[in-house]
Order: C-alpha cells, then structure tokens, then sequence
C-alpha cells in the first residue's frame, strides 16, 4: 500500500528513530498507567458492584434452602472454594451492606469483604475476622475508622442473624484485646490505615457479639492458610497471568507501532486503541493483585 508522508508514522524530519521510539514506548507505558488508575477507579467499582450482586443472589438462594456454609468446608469434607459467599454484612452508621466472601486474598477481597478462613465464621464462639478494603474495587471499608463504641453490626449467615456491638477500634501499636471469653463472640473487621491508597499499616474495629454464640462448623488450620491471606499482603499467584498478559501487551503493541509506521496513523489508532486498552486493562487487573489485600 502507498501511502504519503503525512499519513505514515516516520520519524519526524531531523528527529532520530531512537528519540521518536522512545517516544512511542513512553506514550504505551503511560497509556498502561492510566489503565491501572481506571480499572482500580472505574472498571473495579463496576466489577465489584457486579459481583456483589451475584453472590447476594446465591446467597439467598442458599439460605432459602437452608444450604449457605456454616464453617470452612464444603458437604464433601474439602474447603469452600475461595470467594464462596458466606455471610451478609451491615454496618448501619457508615453504610456497609456487603456480601462476604470465603479467603482473604487481594483477589478475593476485589469482589468484596473476605472472611479470613482461620477463624470461625461471624456469630459463633470465638473470634471471627473479616478483612476488606480501604481504596479501590469498592472501598467498603473506607469509612471503617468511623465507628465508634456502642454502633452496631449485623452478620446474616447459614446459622441465623447475629448481632454484635463496636467496643473500639485499633491502630498499630495498641493493646490487643483478650481472648473472648468460653461460649463468647467477637467480630474483628480490618482494613488498611493511613490515607486511602497509601496503606501504613492495619487498622481493627472489635465487635463484641450480643446474640447467642452458635456452634463452630468447622475452622481452616493456619497451617492450611497462605502469607497471602495476611493483612496487608499481596497475591503472588498473579504474577504468571501478569507476565503472560504483559507479553501479549508488548507483542500487540509492537504490532500497532508496525502498523503505524508501515501503514499510516489512522490504521494504528483505529487497531490499537481497543486492542490495546482492553489488554491494558487486563495487565492493570492482574497487577492489582500484587499490590497489597488492603489497599
């Protein structure tokens, strides 16, 4: 194909080809950071929202039939698939109703608010722990840090509707609280602290349970547990999919620098600009689930 001087994408007269390369890269990686601000921003709110409706669908389903998990195994004796629906979370004063979700990995808590599986699930003897994040993919416990002593929470899980009152909330170096006593709840919510965004470190609200404490249906061992599902950890599971999904990113991009140079510019945007942004933004997820569970 023949095409003119004005239409191709040749180095500016007097430019040299390194220069306006560079130039191409810089344009892609920055192309690539903003998809990173969207899908944290936009496109995660979205999903979040998305899947928040899903799982309050099944559910409701499963409290209807009188089938919803009542502790961190499955019928068949083998652990709930993570992101498994497991309770419904209401936290009146800052406006939290949110479906939680088995596991406390960065994946899983894109979803929503996770139960961290070595623990025992909302309203039974002892202390149950769900974690959820301060920014992006929904922010459900932005406002977390708001609570004050005295508000109530409210968990709807397979064993009923229990409720629990706030007794404070903890920032590092704080005392932890004792153990609940025989036959006592506790519900301890956590969430990154510091300015959203930018973790510093953890901060917890305890919840002490005012409804009768339920059986225990079973518990995780930590042992059985990964760093992953740690309070402010990452998840380093994705790193494959991210360097997979990364190199399709580079090689498209190479491609639409070709069609730009050999073709013309118009061809480029019209090729590159959904193909790119759609990679670009299955790049920026997988890169989300390295960053911190919290954050």
């Amino acid at each position: 194909m023949v095409t003119t001087g004005t239409d191709t994408a040749a180095p500016p007269s007097g430019k040299p080809a390194a220069v306006w390369v560079t130039g191409q890269a810089l344009s892609i990686i920055g192309g690539l950071m903003l998809c990173l601000v969207l899908q944290i921003a936009v496109i995660g709110q979205l999903a979040h929202n998305r899947d928040q409706d899903r799982a309050y669908a099944a559910f409701r389903d499963q409290l209807a039939n009188a089938t919803a998990p009542a502790g961190a195994y499955d019928p068949d004796g083998h652990p709930l698939e993570p992101g498994t629906p497991v309770a419904v979370l209401v936290v009146p004063r800052i406006g939290v109703r949110e479906v939680v979700g088995e596991g406390s990995t960065s994946e899983v808590l894109k979803s929503g608010p996770g139960h961290r599986r070595d623990t025992v699930l909302p309203g039974q003897a002892g202390t149950s722990v769900v974690l959820g994040r301060r920014a992006g993919y929904g922010a459900p416990f932005l406002d977390l840090g708001k609570l004050k002593r005295g508000d109530l929470i409210s968990v709807v899980t397979g064993q009923g509707k229990h409720e629990f009152e706030v007794q404070g909330v903890r920032h590092s170096g704080d005392p932890q609280p004792a153990p609940p006593a025989q036959g006592q709840g506790r519900l301890t919510l956590v969430t990154a602290d510091g300015p959203p965004g930018l973790p510093s470190d953890v901060l917890r609200v305890d919840a002490r349970l005012l409804t009768p404490a339920v059986g225990t249906a079973g518990v995780l061992p930590a042992s059985a547990t990964s760093e992953s599902e740690q309070a402010l950890a990452g998840d380093p599971e994705a790193m494959v999919p991210l360097v997979l999904w990364g190199l399709v990113l580079v090689l498209s991009a190479a491609g639409v620098v070709y069609v730009h140079q050999r073709v013309g510019k118009w061809h480029s945007w019209v090729i590159g600009v959904p193909l790119l942004g759609a990679l670009g933004l299955t790049v920026a997820d997988q890169a989300a689930s390295l960053l911190p569970n919290l954050w």
